[in-house]
């Protein structure tokens, strides 16, 4: 891997070469960073759309506030997070801390909010501080991903879906509260009904939801199929499996955090999950973090994930141009409804 970012032609972001096992990298003048970055915002979103991702090395960041009016000035609205997996903590203006994830365990690859009704195309990350050692944000396209599975798994995914079952727990994990933005159970029942979300309240005050998504949508902007989900990442396979079975052995094996399965409610067993992340990781680009590395990535075209670090780590996120599922779905999507 290159020590030094590849430059791109001056004032020409899109045009910028790639080195194989990198994603597509672009210097910001020094000093320039902010403003560089607003001045070459149709170039940087232009590239973003052909390659997948663009990491702008050097921006710097004085402060989060700086980051939102970065974040800003190239998606225009951010969204607020909804239906989180893990928590985060809100910087103000649409921008968040990464998720809360053990610094020693992966983020496996995942395309976010794949399973929301309204999610963003683009994900933008803010590094102020790079960590010590590891900690990257890898990125795999997710066409790659089409190209590279089985193509009976693909068609039946493309098929039948695949279902997200979740368990909210006011001790564990995102509480219903915080995921829906909710201060009693009429709001969850109102957001629930109006995302496709099928909800029961357990006698513990639980909150067992499960919802049906299509494995595959159309690109919001080019029409491409797309793999787009998280079947194997929020699958109970993915997790530490000494912290599976203590979760099942103390609340038994529905109240897990979360799941998935196929869109007709089978199992999605560790082989598959096995399977589809071993395709992940030999389509993974990286590039190690630098303090002030600004990253653009395409939600839809490319997946990404963030892997064991040691040391202090601050990327702030931030989600914008928000997209309605319902607008990428191809003909013959599973139905919504469960």
């Amino acid at each position: 891997m290159a020590a030094d970012a590849v430059s791109a032609p001056t004032g020409d972001p899109a045009a910028l070469p790639v080195e194989p096992g990198r994603p597509a990298v672009v210097r910001a003048p020094a000093g320039e960073g902010p403003g560089w970055v607003r001045a070459h915002r149709a170039a940087l979103l232009s590239a973003v759309t052909r390659r997948g991702a663009v990491l702008v090395r050097g921006v710097g960041f004085a402060d989060s506030a700086q980051v939102a009016a970065v974040f800003r000035a190239l998606a225009g609205e951010l969204m607020a997070d909804r239906e989180p997996f893990a928590p985060r903590v809100g910087h103000g203006d649409g921008v968040y801390s990464s998720s809360r994830w053990p610094g020693d365990q992966p983020m496996c690859m995942h395309h976010e909010l794949s399973y929301a009704l309204r999610f963003p195309r683009l994900m933008l990350f803010a590094c102020r501080t790079a960590p010590v050692a590891g900690g990257v944000t890898g990125l795999a396209d997710s066409r790659a991903l089409l190209e590279a599975l089985p193509p009976a798994l693909v068609d039946r995914l493309e098929r039948e879906g695949w279902i997200l079952t979740r368990s909210y727990r006011e001790d564990l994990g995102v509480s219903w509260s915080a995921a829906f933005d909710a201060t009693d159970r009429d709001d969850v029942a109102r957001y629930c009904r109006d995302n496709a979300i099928a909800h029961e309240w357990r006698p513990d005050g639980s909150l067992l939801t499960r919802q049906r998504r299509p494995a595959v949508i159309r690109h919001p902007v080019t029409g491409e199929r797309c793999w787009f989900n998280q079947l194997a990442f929020l699958n109970e396979w993915t997790m530490d499996q000494d912290v599976r079975a203590y979760l099942v052995d103390v609340y038994g094996a529905e109240a897990l955090p979360f799941t998935t399965s196929f869109g007709n409610g089978d199992p999605v067993g560790a082989d598959v999950v096995q399977l589809i992340n071993d395709a992940y990781e030999a389509h993974t680009v990286r590039e190690p973090w630098r303090d002030g590395d600004l990253l653009v990535v395409d939600n839809v075209r490319t997946a990404h994930s963030r892997e064991p670090y040691s040391g202090p780590r601050e990327v702030l996120v931030g989600m914008g141009d928000p997209v309605d599922l319902r607008d990428c779905l191809p003909p013959g999507a599973p139905s919504l409804t469960l």
